[in-house]
């Protein structure tokens, strides 16, 4: 049975994460928003999904035709879905996307689907619809990604549609929980969202399908900052070494793993080396099987850069990141994945890069191609920044 996945605020960035864990070959785009994978992906493994907002099974696919061909294929799926969840209330919910129908006819087909179930003899609640797709808190709060109730997609690009349910829904609130309440935070240094700790962290990995038991791969954040790769490393069952130049950065990093640990018991036990380096000249003495960090993204600005202000930048930044990856690349063993965010200026005409981008070839590095999204694509950027995050994805050579 094909998985859907669909995509977050940037997709282009989600399609790169999941061609990275399953490969190329066992997907496809579909629409602007989501994609298909030709294998499974169960909660656990949606859980490290850090562009990916849904995850859900596909039960049928095809051309569109009108509503009410849709609605009947929505009902029929909520009688099967449904006759395998006999205990207590049923709650049932419905999201569309991509296609123009109303509110309230997405609700006639709610109430039909609540109807023809009561009157099987089970007890349902359809969650209203303030938008066509239901927002992420009402499924997670109704518990519609499968645990108990059943959310049924519907997503339609051109003519072609398919009808699913959902799986897996991310919870923005648990992300919120791991970031802010940790008791180490700090604004000046920037802070890394833990799911884009997480998708660099996937970018970084490779097929999850050759993958060994995590727990004996080791993970390097070689500018650690205040710990969120490192978090988001244990919390998939890496081993982690962080270093940074800073004392205080590396106190900071400390500190939120040992919260970190006794929020999550599951890590207590996971191997962890934090400690204070120089990313440009150090000897790092264990065996380093992926690099994943947020580098110095350089000075923050306010407004855009003119010539004269993005040179200082560049100066500032450039040399750093050279320093760092030639001294990688002297200490990583071929074959072996990273993913930098390094940092990259909006300008009038698109974006001004690192000049190493230019020069990976020459200090060891090949730059990974993504089928479904070009280099230029991987730049995590909001709309009134005007640094943003190119996610580099190399192999050493």
């Amino acid at each position: 049975m094909k998985t859907f996945a669909i995509l977050g605020r940037q997709p282009k960035i989600g399609l790169a994460e999941l061609e990275s864990l399953y490969g190329a070959g066992s997907m496809e785009e579909f629409g602007d928003t989501c994609a298909f994978i030709s294998t499974e992906i169960d909660y656990r493994a949606s859980l490290r999904l850090g562009s990916v907002v849904k995850v859900g099974k596909i039960f049928t696919m095809g051309s569109y035709v009108n509503w009410v061909h849709i609605t009947n294929q929505v009902v029929d799926l909520f009688k099967d879905c449904s006759s395998k969840k006999t205990e207590g209330k049923l709650t049932i919910g419905l999201s569309v996307y991509g296609l123009r129908v109303s509110n309230k006819d997405i609700e006639k087909t709610g109430l039909m689907a609540k109807k023809i179930l009561k009157k099987n003899g089970q007890s349902i609640r359809l969650v209203p619809n303030k938008s066509s797709a239901l927002s992420s808190a009402q499924v997670l709060h109704n518990k519609l990604d499968g645990r108990s109730g059943i959310e049924v997609v519907v997503y339609a690009t051109g003519t072609k549609y398919f009808i699913g349910t959902t799986t897996y829904e991310q919870d923005i609130e648990a992300y919120t929980a791991r970031d802010q309440a940790r008791p180490k935070r700090d604004a000046f240094v920037g802070m890394l969202p833990p799911k884009l700790a997480q998708t660099i962290i996937n970018l970084a990995n490779g097929k999850l399908t050759a993958q060994k038991n995590l727990s004996e791969s080791t993970l390097l954040d070689p500018f650690c900052g205040t710990g969120v790769v490192l978090q988001e490393a244990l919390l998939m069952g890496y081993s982690v070494v962080g270093t940074d130049i800073s004392s205080k950065m590396i106190n900071f990093s400390q500190e939120n793993i040992e919260w970190l640990k006794e929020k999550f018991q599951r890590i207590s036990q996971s191997s962890v080396d934090i400690e204070k380096a120089d990313a440009t000249n150090f000897s790092w003495p264990q065996k380093i099987d992926l690099v994943a960090g947020e580098t110095y993204l350089g000075s923050p600005i306010s407004m855009m850069p003119d010539p004269l202000k993005l040179s200082k930048l560049l100066a500032e930044t450039d040399g750093l990141h050279k320093k760092t990856l030639q001294n990688l690349s002297s200490q990583l063993k071929p074959g072996t994945r990273l993913c930098l965010a390094v940092p990259a200026w909006r300008i009038n005409n698109g974006f001004k890069h690192l000049p190493t981008l230019d020069q990976l070839s020459e200090i060891g590095y090949n730059r990974i191609d993504f089928k479904y999204a070009k280099a230029k694509e991987l730049i995590y950027i909001r709309e009134n920044q005007f640094v943003g995050r190119e996610l580099v994805v190399l192999e050493k050579n």
